[in-house]
C-alpha cells in the first residue's frame, strides 16, 4: 500500500462542504465552551450582546464579537499575571510561554495543558509529514529554547512522526553549524534571517553546507519564508530545499504549512482552524483574492479558547483549487506578507518591507536595515546594506547603482538613500528580524 502525503488522509481531503460542516460543529463547541468557562468571553460577550446559542448557521459567525491582542494584553495588565480569559489558573497548566517581544511591547503570557501540548505537536506533524519529513530522519533546531514559543511544538511534532530530534539551544552558531554536519542532520529548523546567518557562519568554517546531508530547511517566524527571493537565497546557500510555515504564540503552534509540492501558498489546516479575511478598517469579511486582516479561531487549546481574533497577519486567501495535490484546504497565497500596519506611506508612496526584501535578496548583500527619517522637513527612507565581503569598491558601485534604479522602479520613483555598512556592523536575528525602524 502506498504510503500517503498526508499526515491525517480523513480531513485533508475531506469534501468542502462536510469540511464546513466539521469547522462549525467544532465552532459551536468552543463557544459554548469559553462562555461558560472563560470568565473574559462571559463578560464581554453579554456587555456586546452575543450568547453561544445565537450560534445557529454560519451567517452567525458575524454576531461573535472580535478580540483584539490590545484587549487581551489589557486584561493581563489588569488581573496579573495572565487574565481571566484562561478558562483555568496557572494550577491547571504544565507550562507557560511568551511571545517574542520583538516590537518593543510587554510580552503575552500564555498558559498550555498537557493535552494542549499533544493538540501542538499534532498540528506541526501535519506539516512535517506533508513536507516528507519522515522517522528516518534526524531533525536539528537551531533555536534558544527560551520563554519564547519559537520551534517547541515542532520539537514535539518531531518526536511524535519518530525522527530523530537533536535541540540545538544554547548554542554559538559556531556550535549549531559543527553539530549538523556531525550529527548528519537532514532536516534544519530555523527563521529566515537564522538560516542565512548559519549560512555565513559555515562559509567562514569552510563547511560546505550544500554537501552536507541537509536536505530540508523548515522555515517559521518571519513572512521571508515566502519571498521568492529569499527562499532561492537559502536553497542555494543549503542546497537543500526550504518550506514555509506559520504559527503564533496566542495559538501555541503553527495553522499553515507550504506541502512538499509548493504551490506558491501555504495550506491553512482548516479542519483545526477557522481562517477569515477582514479588511482591517471597515472589518468587513473579503472574498478570495483580496488582501487583508487575518481573522483566526483555533479549536485545539483548551486552556485558552481563541475566538475571532485579529492577528495583525497580513494575508490573501485563494482556493484549494489552488493547489494540485489534492488537500482541500484553502491556501495563503505568498504565506504571511507581513503585518498590516508595515506599510509605510514615505511622500505619498508606499514602502512595504516585504517587496524592499525581495530586491534585496537579488543581490550580494548579507544583511539590510530601513529607517524612515524626517530630514529637514522632509520625509526620507534610508536602506543600509551590508555588502559581501567579496564586494570590491569597483563592484559595488554597480550593485549601488543598480538597487537604487530597482527600489526607485518599484516604488513609484521614490528615492531610496542607499548606506553601505562595514562586514558585520548590522545586527543579526536568531528569533523574528526586526528590519524597519520609522524615526519620523
Amino acid at each position: 500500500m502506498a504510503e500517503s502525503p498526508y499526515w491525517n488522509p480523513k480531513t485533508e481531503a475531506l469534501a468542502r462542504d462536510d469540511l464546513r460542516a466539521l469547522q462549525f460543529a467544532k465552532l459551536r463547541r468552543v463557544v459554548e465552551w469559553a462562555e461558560t468557562r472563560s470568565p473574559f468571553y462571559r463578560r464581554t460577550w453579554a456587555a456586546a450582546g452575543f450568547t453561544a446559542d445565537q450560534l445557529k448557521s454560519w451567517d452567525d459567525y458575524q454576531r461573535i464579537p472580535f478580540l483584539t491582542r490590545d484587549e487581551w494584553m489589557a486584561n493581563q495588565a489588569e488581573l496579573p499575571p495572565y487574565g481571566d480569559l484562561p478558562v483555568t489558573g496557572a494550577a491547571g497548566a504544565i507550562r507557560m510561554h511568551t511571545t517574542s517581544g520583538t516590537s518593543g511591547r510587554t510580552p503575552l503570557r500564555a498558559l498550555d495543558s498537557r493535552k494542549d501540548w499533544f493538540w501542538a505537536a499534532e498540528m506541526w506533524c501535519y506539516a512535517l509529514w506533508g513536507i516528507g519529513i519522515r522517522p528516518a530522519d534526524v531533525g536539528y533546531l537551531a533555536f534558544g529554547y527560551g520563554s519564547f514559543i519559537g520551534f517547541w511544538g515542532l520539537h514535539n511534532g518531531l518526536e511524535k512522526i519518530g525522527a530523530l530530534t537533536v535541540p540545538g539551544g544554547a548554542q554559538t552558531t559556531t556550535q549549531r553549524v559543527r553539530q549538523i554536519i556531525d550529527f548528519g542532520c537532514t532536516v534544519v529548523a530555523t527563521t529566515p534571517t537564522y538560516a542565512f546567518r548559519m549560512a555565513q557562519e559555515a562559509r567562514e568554517l569552510g563547511v560546505d553546507l550544500p554537501s552536507s546531508a541537509v536536505r530540508t530547511v523548515v522555515l517559521s517566524g518571519e513572512p521571508a519564508g515566502m519571498i521568492p527571493e529569499t527562499k532561492a537565497l537559502i536553497e542555494a546557500e543549503w542546497g537543500a530545499k526550504a518550506f514555509d510555515t506559520a504559527g503564533m504564540t496566542e495559538i501555541s503552534t503553527i495553522f499553515m504549512f507550504e506541502p512538499a509540492d509548493q504551490p506558491g501558498g501555504c495550506h491553512i489546516i482548516e479542519d483545526h482552524f477557522i481562517e477569515k479575511v477582514y479588511d482591517p478598517e471597515t472589518l468587513e469579511e473579503l472574498p478570495y483574492g483580496e488582501w487583508g486582516e487575518r481573522v483566526t479561531t483555533s479549536f485545539g487549546r483548551s486552556i485558552i479558547p481563541l475566538i475571532k481574533y485579529r492577528t495583525a497577519d497580513a494575508v490573501v486567501k485563494v482556493p484549494h483549487t489552488t493547489a494540485a495535490n489534492g488537500r482541500t484546504f484553502d491556501l495563503y497565497e505568498g504565506g504571511i506578507l507581513g503585518r498590516v500596519d508595515d506599510m509605510k506611506l514615505v511622500r505619498g508612496t508606499n514602502v512595504y518591507p516585504r517587496a524592499v526584501e525581495a530586491i534585496v535578496r537579488g543581490f550580494p548583500i548579507e544583511e539590510f536595515q530601513i529607517r524612515i527619517e524626517k530630514v529637514e522637513m522632509r520625509d526620507e527612507v534610508f536602506l543600509t546594506v551590508e555588502p559581501a565581503p567579496s564586494l570590491d569598491d569597483g563592484a559595488w558601485a554597480d550593485v549601488e547603482g543598480r538597487l537604487q534604479t530597482e527600489l526607485a522602479d518599484a516604488h513609484e520613483g521614490l528615492r531610496f538613500i542607499i548606506e553601505r555598512a562595514a562586514p558585520n556592523s548590522l545586527p543579526r536575528f536568531e528569533l523574528k528580524a526586526k528590519r524597519l525602524q520609522d524615526l519620523r
